[in-house]
């Protein structure tokens, strides 16, 4: 048996996102979520691509919870770094591309201008040490068809998001307080979705070079300004939601005050940069919605 693309995590928001978009275009895909295949069981790695032999993988699955990293750094690594070793070395047996999504979590958060892919990492949290791990194994390992592909403040309507949890909040509170010092790029799941698929097709083409791809909207905003497009969207009031500092809203794992990468590496492929973020959240939005009243619908029987 035989398959174009085996997609790892296929239970989680981006997953979910990837797996759609493949079958919608016709092509021969497995989704594996956790339960059907656990990277970092190498037995059990091996033995998935050896039954499928997939010209492409797409690793989605990772250890996303950025604040228990804090405090479980070895179960976090076990997924995030030696996990995607697990499927580098599977891949090298068979020539097969993979695609691996990674994290601006690997940046201190420090800059004043946005991240190249060239730039050297540095990461701050135990979620950016491991998911570096990850990074470098695959590049490793795969040093002509390895491809990280780094992503950040992701929201989509397959799973828990900070979108969603703007609509959420905005039916039962009053007043939000949101962060206004920590600036990135929102990204829709769906955009990030088409460029791996762009990317695979690319790199089974021989157009696209192996390495790291920066795969975020275009633009900027902090977390304040996001949750003011939500309301927007959903014709509330923008004044109910107020500017807040990271210091006066701590988490256990500090989170990057710029995480804004830049874009540079898609033109080695011929590829354009994604849109701006404004767009994609207008058309997300009402998928977005309707999957939150949908939940709220099914926590209230």
């Amino acid at each position: 048996m035989t398959c174009e693309w085996l997609v790892t995590g296929a239970d989680g928001m981006l997953g979910r996102e990837l797996v759609s978009r493949l079958k919608a275009g016709k092509v021969k895909t497995v989704a594996a979520d956790h339960r059907c295949l656990d990277i970092t069981d190498g037995d059990a790695v091996r033995e998935t691509l050896d039954r499928y032999r997939p010209a492409v993988v797409a690793n989605c699955a990772a250890w996303t919870d950025v604040d228990a990293a804090e405090s479980h750094e070895a179960e976090a690594l076990a997924v995030n770094g030696h996990g995607p070793a697990r499927l580098a070395e599977a891949c090298g047996v068979h020539g097969t591309i993979l695609l691996h999504v990674s994290t601006d979590h690997v940046f201190p958060g420090d800059s004043d201008r946005p991240y190249r892919e060239t730039d050297d990492p540095a990461p701050r949290t135990a979620y950016g040490r491991t998911r570096l791990a990850g990074e470098r194994a695959v590049l490793a390992t795969l040093p002509g068809t390895g491809h990280v592909v780094r992503t950040a403040w992701l929201y989509g309507a397959g799973g828990s998001n900070f979108v969603r949890t703007v609509i959420r909040l905005e039916a039962v509170q009053d007043i939000l307080h949101v962060v206004d010092d920590q600036w990135g790029q929102p990204t829709w799941t769906g955009d990030v979705a088409d460029r791996l698929i762009l990317l695979g097709n690319c790199a089974r083409e021989g157009t696209a070079p192996p390495g790291v791809y920066h795969a975020t909207n275009s633009g900027q905003a902090t977390w304040n300004r996001l949750a003011c497009e939500v309301f927007r969207l959903l014709g509330a009031d923008l004044a109910r939601i107020h500017p807040a500092s990271s210091a006066a809203l701590p988490r256990p794992a500090p989170r990057p005050a710029y995480s804004v990468l830049g874009h540079g590496r898609w033109s080695d492929a011929g590829l354009p940069t994604l849109r701006h973020w404004c767009y994609p959240l207008v058309e997300a939005f009402p998928a977005l919605l309707a999957a939150e009243r949908g939940r709220r619908a099914r926590h209230a029987v």
